[in-house]
């Protein structure tokens, strides 16, 4: 069964910083396009960004510019790097992965029904 264990929410002011980490155990994780999302309290849970297995990476608008998604196959991570940040992106994020190896990740990536995987989720806290 492959995990994923996100970290490095918490609280901070508007137009600072935080950096996610989200580790995927297994030995398949190079083969994974990982996405972020994250939802707020009596909201859907909304796309935020998505790394492909080949290193291609989305966003969804209102974070293009200030976040930035990566990868290391080599520790079996994915970061977000999220700079800038607003009270409107406070939410618990979550981390996820998709197991299929597949060019159509480009056009599926935004879609909560492409990943078969999921952590548990982190709290981002930003105060106006």
């Amino acid at each position: 069964q492959v995990q994923l264990v996100e970290s490095g929410g918490g609280l901070v002011q508007a137009g600072g910083s935080l950096r996610l980490s989200c580790v995927v155990s297994g030995r398949a994780f190079r083969n994974y396009g990982i996405g972020w999302f994250r939802q707020a309290p009596e909201k859907e849970r909304e796309f935020v960004a998505a790394i492909s297995w080949s290193g291609g990476t989305y966003y969804t608008n209102s974070v293009e510019g200030r976040f930035t998604i990566s990868r290391d196959n080599a520790k079996n991570t994915v970061w977000l790097q999220m700079n800038a940040l607003r009270p409107e992106d406070t939410a618990v994020y979550y981390c996820a992965a998709d197991r299929e190896v597949s060019i159509s990740f480009t056009r599926t990536s935004k879609d909560r029904r492409t990943y078969d995987y999921w952590g548990k989720g982190t709290q981002v806290t930003v105060s106006s």
